[in-house]
């Protein structure tokens, strides 16, 4: 008698070598894989899915800017003095860009958003805001405006951190000036250049600036999308996705993703005969429920994927076909009627009731999330990540 199957998706942190600047990273990923595989742990299958960290493979490529290369290119395409728009909060991306940013003589201006950056680090007690009668749709705060209210009392909840005493530090010639604000429009009181900081929405923000009358409009993916004098570059992002990679050196996103994901998947096959797909990834597309921070603050969740990630899960919705169309059926039958509605349900199930509750998100965003959740930010040291079943469902044997 035949064993039901009764795994479904599972996933591996696999555990890889210390990766220098210049390793050829294809073939370590395969090898890390092969090893995990050899140890009798786990064995490579069709259709299993291979997550790679991006800053691996930003390290691998040297895809490293010093601040002085990012000083140089801004003075260069920033006329006169700036404003910074609506950059998040964050030590380890943001800060180090504006202490390069900094270095290019210019006066600039940052201009948060507040009571929250964009991804939800909080720079104030939102109740306190509402007492004191801060309307943050339409006030604008000064520094001087922000201490009054709130002194040195807020401090980041994860990091412990008074983000405009950071930012300020890092002023040269005390040319930063900190404000408030989440009307745009704002911006241009103080700069007719801007440098917008926000992430998601900066293609947006870019063209109503430019309709408002901005006379120069940059965004971080303007800026190191080329190489300056042998440094890295982005040329499909810039500075977006960066991360500090010393005092004075960012490491960005990796660039070439696609070439890397269709060379491991090739490799793959010519050692194990097996269909895999690969991605990159970077930060998970999820919201902690405790700190309300948006974990994305990377351009995408993936910047290169083999082309059978591309899409959307086509799932039915389980427990609604069982509450409703299965209602009052035995179970054993019930079972079998469920597998074959999964084994003959349409190729796109968009509208039907069937699909209700499912959530309608990006392959690589779903799995690019579990990626980053089990390799972690941290010290687990497995920045590989092997996912299995993902494709298989209920009815699969």
């Amino acid at each position: 008698m035949a064993i039901a199957r009764s795994i479904g998706t599972a996933a591996f942190g696999i555990r890889a070598p210390i990766i220098r600047e210049g390793v050829d990273l294809a073939p370590v990923v395969v090898d890390s894989l092969l090893q995990a595989a050899g140890s009798g742990a786990l064995q490579i299958k069709d259709r299993d899915v291979i997550g790679v960290t991006e800053s691996l493979l930003a390290r691998a490529q040297g895809n490293y800017v010093h601040l002085d290369d990012l000083a140089r290119e801004t003075a260069q395409k920033i006329p006169g003095d700036f404003v910074i728009l609506f950059p998040i909060l964050s030590r380890n991306r943001f800060s180090l860009i504006l202490k390069g940013l900094a270095r290019s003589g210019r006066k600039i201006t940052v201009m948060l958003s507040y009571p929250s950056d964009e991804v939800g680090n909080q720079l104030m007690d939102i109740d306190k805001m509402d007492e004191a009668g801060i309307n943050p749709y339409s006030d604008i705060l000064t520094e001087a405006d922000y201490r009054r209210h709130f002194k040195h009392d807020f401090k980041h909840p994860f990091t412990g951190l008074d983000y405009i005493d950071l930012y300020k530090q890092l002023a040269v010639n005390n040319n930063i000036e900190i404000v408030l604000a989440n009307d745009y429009k704002a911006a241009l009181r103080y700069a007719p250049n801007i440098l917008v900081a926000n992430i998601h929405d900066r293609d947006r923000l870019k063209q109503h600036l430019r309709k408002a009358g901005a006379q120069t409009v940059l965004a971080l993916d303007d800026l190191m999308c080329e190489p300056r004098d042998g440094s890295g570059y982005n040329p499909d992002y810039g500075l977006l996705g960066s991360n500090q990679a010393g005092d004075d050196r960012l490491k960005l996103f990796p660039r070439d993703c696609d070439s890397f994901v269709n060379r491991v998947q090739k490799l793959i096959r010519e050692e194990t005969g097996r269909h895999v797909e690969v991605m990159v990834y970077g930060d998970g597309a999820f919201k902690d429920p405790q700190g309300k921070i948006w974990e994305l603050a990377d351009p995408v969740v993936s910047p290169g994927f083999t082309d059978g990630l591309l899409g959307t899960p086509n799932e039915i919705k389980m427990k609604y076909v069982v509450d409703n169309e299965l209602a009052g059926v035995e179970p054993a039958l019930a079972t079998e009627m469920l597998r074959q509605k999964i084994r003959d349900k349409k190729a796109d199930l968009v509208g039907q009731a069937a699909s209700l509750g499912t959530t309608p998100r990006q392959m690589t965003d779903l799995l690019g999330s579990l990626c980053d959740l089990i390799s972690g930010s941290g010290d687990k040291g497995t920045p590989i990540i092997l996912i299995q079943g993902y494709f298989d469902n209920y009815a699969s044997d």
